[in-house]
């Protein structure tokens, strides 16, 4: 390892003459003794006078699109093993339980045809919970998130 004798602080340029410069100074709030850390990061604009300020923070950092992604989340996770579950329940019976499958319910109807014909009613009330969940939790957030973009919209084309 090499060891840096460089000062920790920026170079300062030596004090300038006590005399004027011929020429004009760049802009009057130039200051030749600060320096940019970097010089190719974009400057931050000014906001102009008359602009008023956001009284709530901007859609794409707005709390309700993680609440919105984390019910619809849970919507299709709840659909998602509803159907699944009962399908990988079946699968499982049927290769570790196969003297339960194949005894009969009713004269010549066995277990494992009525688990089969189940999954059709099954996967409905996956659909189901899928619209109720949607539109319990998931769409009138979704709504909500609308009517502010269209509030957001309709306050930047006023400016």
């Amino acid at each position: 390892m090499s060891y840096d004798p460089s000062p920790s602080y920026p170079y300062r340029p030596p004090d300038p003459p006590p005399y004027a410069p011929p020429y004009p100074s760049p802009s009057p709030s130039y200051d030749p003794y600060t320096y940019d850390t970097y010089p190719w990061a974009p400057q931050e604009a000014a906001e102009p006078a008359g602009r008023r300020p956001q009284r709530h923070a901007a859609l794409g950092h707005h709390s309700d699109l993680r609440v919105l992604r984390s019910a619809y989340r849970w919507q299709r996770r709840v659909a998602t093993l509803t159907a699944l579950g009962y399908f990988v329940l079946f699968l499982i019976l049927s290769a570790f339980a196969p003297s339960f499958m194949t005894s009969t319910v009713t004269d010549g109807l066995p277990t494992g045809l009525l688990l089969a014909l189940v999954q059709v009613p099954v996967t409905w009330l996956a659909v189901a919970l899928y619209e109720q969940t949607a539109r319990r939790r998931v769409d009138p957030i979704a709504d909500r998130i609308r009517k502010h973009a269209e509030l957001d919209a309709k306050r930047e084309g006023a400016r």
